[in-house]
């Protein structure tokens, strides 16, 4: 059993610093609101700590689930981050999605401190971190990975090494990218159906069982068609992803017109007031436009 921290006990990190202390990890949790990380540590028997710096020392891994790229800087860097309070040869592993700018600054951060870093972010929702059957992508050096492998395992039902530092995020990415296309692609549909006179759930019942089925066809289209939209990730995180993609793909000559549409389409979600709906929610924008 290791000695961990986890840093950022959202919907996500809060299970799956759950399911590290269940294993039988010692765990200390941070979080940037201090009653949550009380809460945590009075339901699952760990310890909490005032700063980042406090939760990392002596830790042999310390992962971190935060919001975006300023959110990860200010757990890892300065005198009350992670970074600072960390042994030699520790390892930090971020669970958050994040730009691949950040992960190579960071990474370069860690080797110069005598740390390891492993970029590794997650699939599969609030269901997947509460379940413990998240997929996690992760980038970083071979030594590294295999160390916090075993330890990820706790909340993962698949966990791979893609690549050098950046690639689990460039992973994420391309998740992101595939899932906002498919969440269109279903919207479009029940709203065909819908306008058609159809009977939405007969139709996916049988277009499900042939190449159209999708985890998303599944998973959201009954709540798609009774207009609930609180069921998972929600559109202000989706459009930071994808801001991510575009961003990227600038960089790296990449053609995401779909990608780039969806986004849009994200926006005027946000402008009907949906930016805590969940990413299903574009069927809602369908249904608005008539």
């Amino acid at each position: 059993m290791a000695k961990l921290a986890f840093l950022g006990l959202g919907v996500m990190g809060y299970p799956m610093a759950g399911h590290l202390a269940a294993a039988g990890h010692e765990v200390c949790v941070y979080n940037r609101t201090a009653a949550k990380a009380e809460a945590w540590a009075k339901e699952h028997g760990g310890r909490h700590a005032a700063t980042p710096r406090e939760a990392a020392e002596g830790a042999d891994f310390v992962m971190a689930c935060v919001g975006n790229d300023d959110d990860l800087r200010s757990v890892c860097l300065g005198a009350d981050g992670a970074f600072a309070g960390m042994a030699a040869g520790a390892v930090f592993v971020d669970h958050t999605t994040v730009s691949s700018k950040v992960t190579a600054e960071l990474y370069a951060e860690a080797k110069a401190a005598g740390l390891n870093f492993v970029d590794a972010p997650v699939s599969g929702g609030q269901a997947g971190a509460e379940k413990g059957q998240l997929s996690i992508m992760c980038g970083g050096d071979e030594a590294a990975y295999a160390a916090a492998e075993p330890v990820m395992q706790v909340y993962a039902k698949l966990c791979r090494r893609i690549g050098e530092s950046g690639a689990g995020q460039m992973t994420k990415m391309c998740n992101q990218i595939a899932i906002a296309g498919l969440v269109q692609g279903l919207a479009e549909a029940l709203h065909f159906a819908e306008k058609a006179g159809l009977d939405g759930r007969a139709v996916v019942e049988v277009i499900s069982q042939g190449a159209a089925g999708s985890w998303q066809m599944s998973n959201r289209y009954e709540t798609m068609i009774d207009d609930k939209w609180n069921h998972g990730f929600a559109v202000d995180w989706m459009r930071k992803d994808l801001g991510i993609c575009l961003s990227t793909a600038d960089e790296t000559g990449a053609s995401l017109p779909v990608t780039a549409l969806v986004d849009q389409f994200y926006k005027d979600v946000q402008k009907m007031g949906g930016g805590r709906w969940d990413t299903s929610s574009l069927f809602a924008r369908l249904r608005k436009l008539g």
